[in-house]
This record gives C-alpha cells, sequence and structure tokens, in this order.
C-alpha cells in the first residue's frame, strides 16, 4: 500500500484537488547537503501543484485526509505512462523501416506510434484506485 497525506485545495461535482502535506521523501539522508539530488527536489518543492482525484465523499477545502493506493495500481500507471507509448514507438518505426522508407520517415513513424499509445490510453480511460480517511481538519483561523 502506497500512502500520502495531503490537504484538500477544492472540492466540486465528484472531484478534488488535493496538494501534498509531506516534505519530499529526498533531503533526509545524511548526505543532503553534497547530493544533487536534494539541491534539485529544493529547487522543484515551492512549484508543488493540486492534483485532481475523484471523490464521492462531502470533503471540505482545508481538510486533511490520508490517501492509500494499492502497488498493482502503481504498476499499471506506469505501464500506460511508459511502457505502452514506448512500444507503439517502436512497432510504429518499425512498421515504416518494413515499408522500405528511410530513416527520417522511421522517426515519424516513432512518433505516430507515440501518439496513437496515448490515443488509446485516453480512450480507454483508467484512472488508479484511491482510498481516503479524514486525519485532520483545519479550523478557520488556523494556519495550514
Amino acid at each position: 500500500m502506497i500512502e500520502a497525506k495531503v490537504r484538500v485545495v477544492s472540492s466540486r461535482d465528484g472531484e478534488m484537488q488535493v496538494i501534498s502535506t509531506e516534505s519530499s521523501g529526498c533531503g533526509g539522508c545524511g548526505s543532503r547537503n553534497v547530493c544533487g539530488v536534494s539541491g534539485l527536489a529544493k529547487y522543484f518543492a515551492g512549484g508543488r501543484k493540486p492534483v485532481a482525484v475523484s471523490c464521492s465523499a462531502n470533503v471540505q477545502p482545508g481538510q486533511e485526509l490520508h490517501m492509500q493506493m494499492q502497488e498493482g495500481d502503481l504498476l499499471k500507471a506506469g505501464v500506460m505512462a511508459y511502457l505502452v507509448p514506448s512500444l507503439f514507438a517502436i512497432a510504429g518505426a518499425a512498421l515504416v523501416t518494413q515499408m522500405g522508407y528511410g530513416d527520417a520517415w522511421s522517426v515519424l513513424g516513432a512518433l505516430g506510434g507515440v501518439a496513437l499509445g496515448l490515443l488509446l490510453i485516453r480512450v480507454f480511460h483508467w484512472k488508479p484506485t484511491f482510498t481516503a480517511t479524514s486525519t485532520h481538519s483545519i479550523q478557520e483561523g488556523e494556519t495550514p
């Protein structure tokens, strides 16, 4: 089970916008002063954007939730995001090459394969399933 603490930014029409309240996983080790990844995490940490999540519960902005997702859903999301477009890119390039066209056309075939793979993912509209439990509500006047 993959878990994260999030704060509800907004909620309407069965969808909520959430933002992580936890600091990044990087930066906690003893070598954070010399680690390039830690510096990169500090650079991008301020630019967090809310993430849309389907929600049937009545949640209020400012409410903190404990979100959970199965590892299998994370694996499926990775396959959908990376493996499917990559396989379609290889298939598109191979198809164009087999048809006897040159390298430039093979690049276009690969791009067409990526586009087709992303389109198929969009058509099947698979989304990971999250479960959430309330942890703490921010009261009026309390700083988040």
